[in-house]
Formats: structure tokens, sequence, C-alpha cells
């Protein structure tokens, strides 16, 4: 590998670096989305609720004045009372969970099992830039690229079905929430999304063969020495 190139690998990496440590950071946390009840006289408790890929929190929360950015049972920031619950994504049994039910579990299931994708793509990807760096193995910042690039397509799905679910569960007539907003989990997400396909590409770029600055000049003398 040239000492330019290794300059150039080593710059993207650091922005790969950012990129997982965001995607990490959205796949094991649970502020995906913050779910809120119609909340009709103050002084009184509310449940709102937040959740990302594996658990949903519940939080009750007793409520002095109305939420001045309109989101109901909130801010979520407030003090109250916390019970967290993992989902059965990989059981079998009845759910007794209205959430577990109306969110539609498949979506959950679905999303999950994407982002596990996502973190498969990118430890390969990891692995192939490390390896990169022995004598003569540049060739491996190509599937790299492809990794990382797959790990953000993965995660990015990954955020849609999660966005599908939210969306399906809040316009069910059944449920109890009306309101919701993303936080900071999704933003997370979104983020590494950009940053590893950003990343894949500019490894796939870096792999790419350095073309001739003249290639006229280097086909005559390339033709001359064969007449010769």
């Amino acid at each position: 590998m040239f000492e330019e190139q290794v300059m150039k690998v080593k710059i993207t990496s650091v922005v790969m670096v950012v990129g997982m440590s965001a995607m990490l950071a959205a796949v094991v946390t649970d502020h995906w989305a913050v779910l809120s009840p119609r909340v009709d006289k103050l002084n009184t408790t509310c449940e709102a609720a937040h959740f990302g890929l594996w658990r949903l929190c519940k939080k009750t929360i007793f409520i002095v004045e109305k939420d001045p950015q309109g989101k109901g049972c909130g801010p979520i920031s407030l003090p109250g009372a916390k019970n967290c619950s993992y989902f059965k994504h990989f059981t079998s049994g009845e759910e007794s969970e209205v959430f577990e039910v109306k969110t539609q579990k498949e979506y959950n299931i679905s999303a999950a099992a994407i982002a596990i994708f996502s973190l498969f793509f990118m430890i390969l990807g990891t692995l192939c830039v490390i390896f990169s760096f022995g004598k003569a193995r540049d060739y491996l910042l190509r599937p790299a690229g492809m990794f990382f690039a797959f790990a953000g397509l993965c995660i990015i799905i990954s955020v849609e079905v999660m966005r599908q679910s939210v969306k399906r569960m809040i316009d069910s007539d059944e449920t109890i929430w009306i309101e919701y907003y993303y936080s900071w989990s999704f933003t997370c997400a979104c983020a590494s999304f950009m940053l590893l396909i950003l990343g894949g590409i500019a490894l796939l770029l870096i792999s790419m063969p350095h073309m001739p600055r003249n290639p006229w000049e280097t086909c005559m003398d390339a033709e001359a020495d064969t007449l010769e």
C-alpha cells in the first residue's frame, strides 16, 4: 500500500469509527421512539414509554403543567417510576402486553435481525481494513468498503422497519398511545447510516487502481519498446 493510500485509509477509518460507535449506541439503547398517551387534566399521573430494538421502558410521570413542546405525557426526562421489560423476540407463548400486540411483533423481530446483520458486516469490514495494512494486502480495501456499505444499508432498513412499526401502532384505533417522537437512538442510527455509506464508498475509491496521468504517452512508449 502506498504512503498516500495509508493516510487516506487512516482518515477514512476515523470516520468509520464514529459511524460504528453511533451504530452500536443505536443498537444497544432503547431511545428510538418516545410514546405518550393523551393527558386530559393536570396534577395526575400518566404513563409514557420509550423503546428500542430489544426492550420497552414505561415511566409513570406526575403531570403538574402541560408539556411546552406539546408531547402529551412528558417530557420523558421528568422523574418517575420506571419499569423496563425485554421483548421476547425468540420465544413463543401468549403475550399479555398491549404494546407487543399493537406494534406488530414481527416488525420488531425483523428490525432486530437486520441490525444483527449490520453488526456482522461491520465486523467483517473492520477485519478487512486491519489486515489491509499488511504487505501487498491493499486488495482487502475493496471488500471492506462493500461490507461497510452493506452495514449502512442494513441499519437504515432497520430504521425504516421501526418507523413503520411505530406508525402502524399509532394509527391503530385500540392503542393508548396517541403521540410520539423519535429520540437520540434513532438519530444515532441515521447518522451511522450516512457515515458507513460514505466510508464504504471512500474505501472503494481508494482501492481503485491509479490511472496514468498521460495514457497516450504511456501507450506510445510501450509500442516503441515493442517495435525495438
